[in-house]
């Protein structure tokens, strides 16, 4: 395939590695210092976009896409509030669009373990359900997007939970989420649940960035020929 690369930074050259070891190539790539070759021209150039950028930038990174006609794949979290804009554009111009909060497939694997464990403690009151995600500093949004992922999921399910907060739970609804920003840590989720005589806790630990790159390129191969919105749920058959 021939891969238009938005966002080139530690995540975006990652990708670009595994992307050339599959036997891709790379036709067009965007940084900072480029950013006005990001046109539809160039971008019809390639068979699909992979997007990793910045919250401020993304939406028009993906109508510039949409407007191209090229599938694109984006692991850019912290815009949801603007998605139902993000689908109405891609419904009106036929396109294709990948999202995930998280493309490790370890993690997708954990978002169904998450729904597992809050399945079998819906019903158990005794016990109070935390998070924990650490990642590394140059992380701009908080909580990450996965943490917003696993909360989600985990409130669909269970009733003791209804929304997220970053401080101190002032009901007993809210889930408290702690965000730690520290080194170079590329990503740790863990979700307790604790009582008075015991816990358990599930954890998620990411050792580098090679396993989100290598399921972005997935998931740009899985979106080849396919149209509307897809995520690693289709990819996995979860």
């Amino acid at each position: 395939m021939k891969i238009a690369l938005i966002g080139y930074g530690k995540m975006g050259k990652a990708i670009e590695a595994i992307a050339k070891e599959r036997g891709h190539e790379i036709v067009l790539t965007i940084d900072v210092n480029n950013q006005q070759d990001l046109t539809v021209e160039n971008l019809e150039k390639a068979d699909v976009a992979i997007e990793f950028t910045i919250p401020s930038s993304a939406l028009q990174n993906y109508l510039l896409c949409f407007d191209s006609g090229v599938p694109v794949v984006s692991g850019t979290t912290g815009w949801l509030e603007k998605k139902d804009e993000v689908l109405k554009a891609m419904q009106q111009k036929d396109g294709t669009f990948f999202y995930a909060s998280n493309f490790s497939l370890g993690v997708n694997l954990f978002f169904a373990l998450n729904k597992k464990l809050a399945e079998l403690m819906k019903n158990r009151s005794e016990y109070d359900i935390t998070m924990e995600e650490v990642h590394h500093t140059q992380k701009l949004d908080a909580p990450s997007g996965t943490a917003i992922t696993l909360a989600e999921d985990l409130f669909d399910i269970h009733p003791g939970k209804t929304s997220w907060t970053l401080e101190a739970p002032t009901q007993a609804e809210q889930m408290h989420i702690e965000a730690i920003r520290e080194g170079q840590v590329p990503g740790i989720h863990r979700i307790k649940y604790e009582s008075e005589i015991d816990y358990i806790e599930i954890e998620h630990s990411a050792k580098s960035r090679q396993g989100f790159a290598l399921g972005a390129v997935l998931a740009a191969e899985f979106s080849a020929g396919k149209k509307g919105l897809l995520s690693m749920n289709d990819l996995l058959n979860l």
